[in-house]
């Protein structure tokens, strides 16, 4: 069984970043992305109690 060759795509800063950043910088990473989600989601959940019903 052949197996065809993967095509080769151009790195992104993200995907150099993801390939050789430390664990503890990954983790400072996504932390803060899930830290300003939460952010943004309370926002919203305020804003859509405020709304009349």
């Amino acid at each position: 069984m052949l197996i065809p060759k993967k095509e080769k795509v151009k790195p992104t800063p993200f995907s150099v970043f993801f390939r050789h950043a430390k664990s503890a910088e990954k983790r400072q990473f996504f932390d803060r992305i899930a830290r300003e989600a939460i952010k943004e989601q309370q926002k919203m959940l305020e804003k859509a109690k405020s709304m009349p019903q």
